[in-house]
């Protein structure tokens, strides 16, 4: 086995700003998650990821969101609410009302999600990919040890990108990010991909062959009960590998701050900031067991 690795889960912007303020707290009381062996990340956990294992400190990443939700807000005033509105997850959320309870989703309801994705109207590749910043550059080197899952949109098949996948980091990381029928299925080698999140929300399994996982899962309080079920299992099953795992779910100040839409970037600010108290009071449980 292995030592450490950590798996970060999907969850929106809301979900980065959770992720990048939780891990800028436990930095504060000296315990460095990036520190894994190995960093798995789907949807939101793969921007999160991607920084992590480059070594970008965490609070400059929460400086990001907070600058970030300052500009927000004066865009806001000079244009129309609804223009500043987070996407209606309607659609997709009624499609995922179909997705098995228990398990991994079988290869036919991925396809009819990646159906779903290749028929909405969205920006384009190229607005997506710009939108995530210098972390999506072209040419920009994998970080060590990093991965982040994304499913094939016609065959339903489910992908592990890392530096030897052969994909630029930019496009690995926007079609894990690539949420069905809100941005556009990401084009790699002649195929198209989309959202990691919609075979797992977490993904936890990937952390089979390490000593110690530090599972790290964006459940909010919608559906909550499901969620939180399906995280337990996956945790379940990674013990019953021989790994030692640490849970990490957002607390109840957190969820108040994530709002009922993971999707709206609005609250960035407010959640990275209740994520580095979060942080702050998770450091001891979590370094005990990091350590």
């Amino acid at each position: 086995m292995g030592s450490r690795a950590l798996i970060l889960g999907g969850g929106g912007p809301v979900g980065i700003a959770w992720e990048v303020g939780l891990a800028a707290g436990l930095e504060e009381r000296g315990v460095h998650i990036a520190d894994a062996a190995r960093i798995v990340g789907t949807s939101a956990g793969s921007f999160v990821g991607a920084a992590l294992a480059s070594g970008r400190p965490a609070e400059a990443l929460v400086r990001a969101q907070m600058e970030q939700a300052e500009r927000d807000k004066a865009a806001t005033k000079t244009s129309s609410s609804e223009r500043r509105a987070p996407p209606d997850l309607g659609p997709l959320m009624r499609l995922m009302a179909s997705r098995p309870a228990e398990g991994t989703p079988p290869t036919a309801w991925l396809i009819e999600v990646g159906q779903f994705a290749l028929n909405a109207r969205t920006i384009t590749e190229d607005q997506f990919l710009a939108s995530f910043g210098s972390i999506t550059k072209t040419g920009e080197s994998w970080p060590k040890g990093f991965a982040c899952t994304a499913v094939d949109a016609v065959d339903g098949s489910f992908h592990v990108w890392e530096a030897t996948s052969g994909v630029e980091l930019g496009r690995a990381i926007a079609s894990s990010c690539s949420v069905p029928g809100i941005y556009p299925p990401i084009a790699i080698g002649g195929r198209r991909y989309i959202d990691g999140g919609m075979r797992s929300g977490t993904n936890f399994d990937l952390g089979k062959g390490y000593d110690r996982v530090l599972a790290i899962a964006v459940v909010s309080n919608m559906a909550r009960e499901m969620q939180l079920a399906r995280v337990e299992a996956e945790v379940a099953g990674l013990r019953e590998t021989g790994a030692r795992v640490e849970l990490i779910l957002p607390d109840a100040n957190c969820r108040e701050a994530f709002g009922n839409n993971l999707m709206d970037a609005r609250r960035r600010g407010d959640v990275a900031l209740a994520g580095v108290v979060q942080g702050r009071e998770e450091a001891a449980r979590i370094n005990a067991f990091w350590s």
